[in-house]
């Protein structure tokens, strides 16, 4: 495979970061407390398979999910589960698709705030907030 890629393929790359930033969106419309991220994780499956594409890391090096979905300090790549999201975390959430033979691959951080500039789940007060302020912010 060439590394340099004509103006066909990165319209076809273009296609699968473009669905990964639907999928994301999807999904940012979806965390509330409650949820769990196995219930993230199967939203996002059935929508990449409803847009012709697979998940890219479905099966990737034996990895069991659509997603990797790490809430508060869990390192990034983690394991979508069954514990609910609460009041007042953060998570991130990996996305990657394969569609027309390119990989896809953006990245999401979220939590949820009443702040609608701001992507924040619930008060997540002192210490971090200044962080996560920060962050959307720059």
């Amino acid at each position: 495979m060439s590394l340099q890629k004509s103006i066909e393929e990165i319209e076809l790359i273009r296609e699968s970061d473009l669905l990964v930033s639907k999928t994301l969106g999807l999904l940012a419309k979806e965390i509330k407390e409650g949820v769990t991220t196995l219930m993230l994780d199967t939203i996002a499956e059935e929508f990449i398979r409803d847009n012709n594409a697979i998940p890219g890391f479905l099966g990737l090096y034996d990895f069991p999910n659509t997603l990797c979905t790490s809430p508060n300090s869990q390192v990034v790549h983690g394991i979508p589960n069954d514990e609910p999201l609460k009041n007042g975390d953060i998570i991130s959430i990996d996305c990657g698709v394969l569609k027309n033979d390119f990989y896809g691959d953006p990245q999401l951080a979220s939590s949820r705030n009443q702040s609608p500039s701001r992507a924040d789940f619930g008060d997540i007060g002192s210490p971090e907030r200044p962080l996560s302020g920060c962050a959307v912010d720059c």
